[in-house]
């Protein structure tokens, strides 16, 4: 009779299952912190396009034809029409959200103003909540101390910015502009919106 050889039935070894559970810590670890991240992306891209609308806002306010209300007497001539910036803006909201969203008030915070100053002269508003204080601020920059290093608007010109807590440490904040500077009668935007401490 033929004897059956018996075959080794082997389990894994231990150190090949610390080998596999070292691998899933660090791909969860990798994973944990490419969520952190596309979140804070995420929060980030609310002030990027905000401060670009903003901008665009100032741009188009520039581009309209503005003109004094006046009586002409008759075979005279009125005056004659001129692009002005929009003056500045008061910041929405009045302190700096830390590490919350601020629902805006429709009444109160974009409505103040008046077709030649602030956000309605932008006309420009925002009805959801957000994470950043926004600023316009003609003739002025560096609305605040994150936005050291921003490029400088002078006398004649703009800036738009967010200024932002969105890990709510109130020690650093995050900053976003974006300005634009006549020059010739012509208004010229930055090339890019300005960041600095993005994620903070």
């Amino acid at each position: 009779m033929r004897a059956l050889k018996r075959y080794d039935r082997r389990g894994f070894t231990l150190v090949e299952l610390m080998i596999v559970v070292a691998i899933i810590g660090v791909l969860a670890a990798l994973a944990i912190f490419g969520v952190r991240r596309y979140l804070a992306s995420a929060k980030t891209s609310e002030a990027k396009n905000t401060v670009g609308a903003i901008a665009r806002g100032a741009v188009s306010a520039y581009e309209r034809e503005t003109s004094a209300s006046e009586i002409v007497a008759p075979g005279d001539v009125s005056a004659a029409a001129s692009h002005e910036l929009c003056n500045s803006a008061a910041a929405v909201p009045a302190t700096v959200p830390q590490g919350t969203k601020y629902q805006p008030d429709p009444a109160a915070d974009f409505s103040l103003g008046d077709s030649t100053a602030g956000w309605p002269c932008l006309k420009f508003s925002m009805s959801q909540p957000v994470y950043y204080q926004y600023h316009y601020l003609r003739d002025a920059n560096n609305a605040h101390a994150a936005l050291t290093g921003a490029p400088a608007v002078g006398a004649a010109g703009f800036e738009a910015s967010a200024i932002g807590d969105i890990d709510g440490d109130a020690t650093a904040f995050s900053g976003f502009a974006r300005a634009g500077t006549l020059n010739n009668r012509e208004l010229i935007l930055a090339t890019q919106i300005f960041v600095l401490n993005e994620f903070e």
